[in-house]
């Protein structure tokens, strides 16, 4: 078993225009303050990272990590949320999507999947310089506006999507290999990787590619009514990083799972601060820990109802209120008897 590292946090929610969110250097300052001991980076987001600078430069990067150490930080890994979702995605999201990516490339999908897809390979090279050996994306969405079998699907529709969702991956899932870094999948509705057989899917067209792993998220199972629990014995081995996110589902006589295109605050299912909603992370934390995952629990802020500073504050206490530090031995050791192979034959009377 390992111990869980932690806390860290997902710099994306809480970087703005304003300082001290405006910069590396101030939010790692307010990461600290915080309490927090690792940072996700968001590698789209240029008031952080220039990731095509951090591919090249082992120089920047060490820059980053002295900016960083200087706080007591460290990176748990890279973040290519929005990249990756343009790797693969429906032409109904061309002009919603369109901002993920710089305006060079706004209204041309093969200009912007190409530039997505450097990218992702900047992504690699720059997890290797960092020093780290996993990497957070989205799979991209070919499927999502036909998750429902009405209009009857045509025969085919959902193979073919999946099979050119791998066939865009694969070459992606190669050079993170050649890096010594895994893709880590965040499992989430609107996604074509939004649950466990989705995955499978995917993970069987890829050849079972030792690279292709999963980010957990329970809120995004919450609100999917997914065991997520369960989730963890099912897919222990392919779950290297973790969001600790809470959520709750709470269906009325009016609204359910597809939230009736209400406001967060309205839906039945809402995204809550760690603590606030209905997601079990005792358990989590002790499933993870006895399945050995090595990563860090990473606080990702999203609430439909508390502030950002307190949510942060509460998160990094929570993280470190349930991180399970193993034992080096077991608790009935003083009981324990000695190894005797005679003995034990005695005992069973052979």
């Amino acid at each position: 078993m390992r111990t869980i590292k932690g806390p860290g946090v997902f710099l994306a929610q809480f970087a703005g225009d304003e300082a001290p969110f405006n910069s590396l250097k101030g939010l790692a300052g307010w990461a600290a303050d915080k309490g927090f001991k690792g940072v996700q980076i968001p590698t789209w987001d240029s008031r952080v990272i220039d990731l095509e600078r951090a591919a090249d430069s082992q120089d920047y990067v060490d820059e980053i990590k002295g900016t960083l150490d200087a706080h007591g930080l460290v990176v748990t890994d890279l973040a290519s949320h929005l990249q990756g979702q343009l790797v693969a995605l429906h032409p109904s999201f061309n002009l919603p999507a369109d901002s993920f990516a710089p305006a060079r490339v706004h209204r041309d999908p093969k200009a912007r999947q190409e530039w997505a897809v450097n990218q992702l390979l900047c992504a690699a090279k720059a997890s290797r310089r960092f020093g780290v050996d996993r990497h957070t994306t989205f799979s991209g969405t070919l499927l999502w506006p036909y998750f429902y079998p009405y209009p009857q699907w045509p025969d085919g529709l959902i193979s073919d999507g999946f099979d050119e969702l791998a066939r865009r991956w694969r070459p992606i899932l190669d050079a993170f290999d050649q890096e010594g870094v895994d893709v880590c999948y965040e499992i989430h509705p609107t996604e074509d990787l939004h649950d466990g057989l989705t995955f499978e899917m995917f993970l069987e067209r890829v050849d079972n590619h030792a690279r292709c792993n999963i980010m957990y998220d329970p809120s995004h199972l919450v609100l999917q009514s997914i065991d997520y629990l369960a989730y963890i014995d099912h897919y222990h081995q392919r779950i290297k990083t973790f969001h600790v996110k809470d959520a709750e589902f709470r269906p009325t006589g009016k609204t359910g799972a597809y939230g009736g295109y209400q406001p967060w605050v309205n839906r039945a299912g809402r995204f809550r601060s760690p603590g606030d909603g209905q997601v079990d992370f005792g358990a989590i934390f002790s499933k993870l820990t006895g399945y050995g995952f090595d990563g860090w629990a990473v606080l990702e802020w999203e609430c439909c109802l508390k502030n950002s500073e307190d949510g942060a504050a509460e998160g990094a206490r929570f993280i470190r209120d349930h991180i399970i530090k193993v034992s080096d031995r077991a608790f009935d050791d003083f009981v324990k008897s000695g190894a005797d192979r005679s003995v034990n034959k005695e005992i069973l009377g052979i």
